[in-house]
């Protein structure tokens, strides 16, 4: 990662399973590294000495700032196809076909993924899809993909808990924190949507074969949430597994494609490895480095996916 020519491992780190880096200076800052799952999974296994740095630092800094309401709408908006225009005109048949079917199924089988704890705070099924797939037909067929791509029994199920780092943030605020983002919407928007046309409708094809395998039983994917949570806890920083997670995005180098759609999916890989790995880590690190100039006096804790440190 860019930033971390500046960075130094708190001490015992890999003893204390830590993803806190500390910079070096009076006083002193810190990178944390988080994780996209409910907060209550791994709170209990992060190290002490990464809840005192969050404690006592003046400012605290996320990707983006998930509390406000500002955040979610322009996520929402920037999801949307052109006004009037509808999934069912952009797709091919076939695919909006198998599409529809396939959420039809996800609703079928949501209560059924429910667990008790869910349903003990009052979220149900109904509420839960259409919250997340609701408006499904309005939306851009790359946000689609990266929707069907969640909507799993794993993914369900940890719904209902803030993740880590909307945790953190409200925790920030609670204690009176200064709170700031590094990043605009936009900026982590826009590349999904750079994405050209044939691409598009590549991934979402692939995604839902996927996920059809899975129906039929006649695919298992290689890692899970519970893998990632695993790994975290371990404090162990596996590349392909925290790079899926904070990306976001299905992999789609697969050997079993012909040799042009390997090459398409290649193509896809590398587009957002560039878009949202490495330039997005220039840009990121430049505003960090900006904000301790700034503010030499301060102490910040700068949370952010762990897959990019």
């Amino acid at each position: 990662m860019l930033f971390c020519f500046f960075l130094s491992p708190t001490p015992q780190q890999t003893d204390l399973n830590s993803f806190l880096w500390t910079i070096k200076r009076d006083p002193p800052s810190y990178f944390y590294g988080t994780i996209h799952v409910p907060y209550t999974r791994v709170w209990d296994f992060i190290p002490e000495n990464s809840k005192q740095a969050f404690q006592e630092s003046n400012i605290v800094y996320f990707e983006l700032d998930l509390t406000d309401p500002y955040t979610i709408s322009a996520l929402t908006s920037c999801q949307l196809l052109p006004q009037g225009e509808n999934l069912q005109d952009v797709l091919p048949r076939d695919i909006y076909r198998r599409l529809k079917r396939h959420l039809e199924y996800v609703k079928l089988m949501m209560p059924s993924w429910m667990t008790p704890d869910q349903r003990g705070k009052g979220l149900y099924a109904d509420y839960l899809f259409n919250a997340i797939a609701g408006n499904w037909e309005r939306k851009r067929p790359v946000w689609v993909m990266l929707m069907v791509n969640s909507l799993t029994e794993a993914d369900i199920k940890t719904r209902g808990v803030p993740v880590l780092d909307l945790y953190l943030a409200q925790e920030a605020e609670r204690m009176r924190k200064r709170t700031g983002a590094v990043e605009k919407v936009e900026e982590q928007c826009h590349p999904l949507n750079g994405l050209n046309f044939s691409q598009v409708i590549f991934a979402l094809n692939q995604t839902l074969l996927q996920q059809e395998s899975l129906r039929a039983g006649s695919l298992q994917i290689p890692y899970t949430t519970e893998d990632l949570i695993r790994h975290y806890n371990c404090g162990d920083l596996n590349s392909i597994i925290f790079n899926h997670d904070t990306s976001q995005v299905p992999n789609f180098n697969n050997v079993t494609l012909p040799p042009s759609e390997q090459e398409t999916a290649q193509e896809i890989d590398s587009y957002f490895r560039q878009e949202l790995i490495y330039k997005r880590n220039e840009r990121m690190g430049k505003r960090v480095k900006a904000l301790l100039e700034e503010h030499p006096d301060k102490s910040f804790f700068f949370a952010f996916g762990a897959g990019w440190c």
